[in-house]
C-alpha cells in the first residue's frame, strides 16, 4: 500500500484495520481523508450523529452497504453518506480501494462513531 507524500507535505498518515487514513484538510465545518481499503478488508458499520460523509472511489471497487441496502461503487463513482445513515464499505477485489472522503458537520472528531448493539 503506498500513498503519494506529494499529495500531502506533511501528512498525518493512519495505519487502521482496514487499511491506511491520511488526513489532507480539515476547517471547521469540513475534513477531507485519504483512504485505502486492503482486498478482502471491511470498514464496519457504523454511523454519525454529527456529520454527513462523500465517499469518492478514485482507484478500484468495492461494496457499499447503507442502512441495510447495498451497492457497488466503481472507480470515479461517489456516494453520499447522510447524518444518522448506517454504512460500511468492503473492499472484494484483488487491489486497493482509494476513497476520498469529505466530511461535513458541526462536529468531526473521530469519537463522532455510533457502532449498532451486537
Amino acid at each position: 500500500m503506498h500513498i503519494d507524500p506529494r499529495i500531502a507535505p506533511d501528512p498525518d498518515l493512519d495505519s487502521a484495520q482496514f487499511g491506511l487514513c491520511q488526513s489532507l484538510t480539515r476547517a471547521d465545518r469540513f475534513k477531507v481523508r485519504h483512504l485505502v481499503i486492503r482486498p478482502g478488508a471491511t470498514i464496519d458499520t457504523h454511523s454519525h450523529f454529527h456529520r454527513a460523509e462523500h465517499w469518492i472511489a478514485v482507484q478500484g471497487s468495492g461494496r457499499v452497504t447503507l442502512d441495510g441496502q447495498s451497492q457497488e461503487l466503481f472507480e470515479n463513482q461517489s456516494i453520499d453518506i447522510a447524518v444518522g445513515t448506517q454504512h460500511r464499505i468492503e473492499n472484494h477485489g484483488k487491489v486497493d480501494l482509494h476513497l476520498i472522503e469529505v466530511q461535513t458537520g458541526t462536529y468531526l472528531d473521530d469519537d463522532d462513531v455510533i457502532r449498532p448493539s451486537s
